[in-house]
């Protein structure tokens, strides 16, 4: 994907992110685009973790409402695997791997919990996608893999698109190989497997300046992009026509639990939508302070945070974009190579001072968001992977999907929750008389 695909964020100034109330978050500049198998575990102690039809055409399906998830409740399994549909997907039981969430107790010290999260999700000839799934299963780590619906679906049969206020087959990111599809599906599988977790990007990647952008749907076009997201997960085979693949091992009609918009455009129409659907959380919002969550519309919101820059007086969004665009420039994928390596160290450490921010601070969640991408030489998948290696080892360290993290959040008092949201960045109470 191109990077004049992706939002981004001006810098804000401030480099210690206090005082948050009296900051605006640059509402004129969002309107027009950014710039800048194992064992179960514990969610909430200290410590981190221990992964067919025949091609037809066929109509795309309308919008459908999914039951409401309710959250930590997982029903008593048989033991029978259930193949759905087409055989594009299947039941096979709850997720293997995933943590217990516990509620925090009287005086206890919140975990730091870290979300690295990737929007996108397609195997490509980077071969980016496993790469991280992999560093995450070395590392006691899971995380959110966001996948385009398209990427499923093949370059011959992309008609079956309907895009909300756009002609069918149109998208402004490029329909995947059929070899791209394959590898993806095996990574898909193997993530789950793993324990991360597969949400959605949606689908054609419509951003502004596009007058059919994803921030001037309505909800009624959030409806059609979602159904679709569902469907393509759930029939490529007849999209595909491939039948030496087995199922999907999982139900997305109940697995997926939340997303990410294209741009980080149209949250406010999207919640509607995402809640009719029983997801848990949205990841779309432009960006915020580093703060503990709070619920829209029911739904969590999980935005981008601002993160001090190093050697700057301002603050960056956390995501590689944003990097890219301080150093090499607007949308300048490939920047001078002899600057490559203390782009790389600065990068690095900006996601540190995020990271260090909170964990000697508030204890706020740290979200990290990328793409598959190899701008300016790697140095931004370089990066990242430098500081899940650090960070997930340190003591009471939690890198965790989004859905894992809305999990812990549920079954917390809501008097505590409330009350870690009065705290700034960088400010540690007294945890044993704060958390009572």
């Amino acid at each position: 994907m191109s990077a004049a695909r992706i939002r981004r964020l001006l810098p804000v100034r401030g480099g210690d992110g206090r005082n948050r109330r009296r900051t605006a978050l640059l509402c004129g500049v969002l309107c027009t685009g950014l710039l800048g198998t194992a064992a179960a575990v514990s969610l909430g102690g200290s410590g981190g973790h221990g992964s067919a039809a025949p091609a037809q055409e066929r109509a795309v399906l309308a919008p459908q409402k999914k039951a409401p998830q309710k959250a930590s409740v997982t029903p008593e399994w048989d033991g029978k695997v259930r193949v759905i549909g087409d055989g594009s997907t299947s039941d096979t039981g709850p997720q293997p791997n995933q943590p217990t969430p516990h509620k925090l107790k009287p005086g206890e010290k919140p975990p730091q919990f870290v979300v690295f999260s990737w929007d996108g999700a397609l195997e490509n000839d980077d071969h980016l996608f496993s790469r991280f799934r992999k560093l995450a299963a070395q590392n006691d780590a899971h995380m959110t893999f966001f996948l385009s619906g398209i990427y499923l679906l093949p370059d011959g049969k992309r008609s079956l698109y309907k895009p909300p206020q756009h002609s069918p087959g149109t998208s402004a990111i490029d329909f995947p190989t059929d070899e791209h599809i394959r590898w993806t599906l095996s990574e898909l599988r193997q993530a789950w497997e793993d324990g991360d977790e597969i949400g959605t990007h949606f689908n054609g990647h419509f951003c502004a300046p596009d007058p059919g952008g994803g921030g001037n749907w309505s909800t009624a076009d959030w409806d059609s992009e979602i159904a679709q997201a569902y469907s393509f997960v759930e029939h490529w085979k007849t999209d595909t026509g491939f039948t030496d693949i087995p199922p999907l091992p999982f139900d997305y009609s109940e697995e997926l639990a939340g997303g990410r918009a294209p741009c980080l455009e149209g949250q406010k129409n999207l919640l509607p939508a995402e809640k009719a659907n029983g997801w848990r959380y949205d990841a779309s919002s432009p960006g915020d302070f580093q703060i503990w969550p709070v619920r829209k519309d029911g739904v969590w919101d999980f935005p981008l945070q601002l993160m001090p820059f190093p050697q700057k007086d301002f603050q960056v969004l956390s995501m590689d974009f944003n990097f890219l665009y301080n150093q090499s420039g607007g949308d300048v994928t490939e920047g001078d190579p002899a600057k490559y390596p203390a782009w790389e160290k600065q990068a690095r450490q900006g996601y540190l001072n995020g990271f260090e921010r909170v964990y000697n601070g508030s204890r706020a969640p740290l979200f990290i968001g990328n793409h598959f991408e190899t701008w300016n030489g790697g140095i931004y998948m370089q990066a990242v992977e430098d500081v899940v290696k650090d960070v997930c080892h340190r003591k009471d360290v939690q890198c965790v999907s989004f859905k894992e993290l809305s999990d812990w959040l549920d079954v917390q008092d809501p008097a505590v929750l409330a009350k870690l949201r009065t705290l700034d960045p960088a400010e540690s109470p007294d945890w044993s008389a704060f958390v009572k």
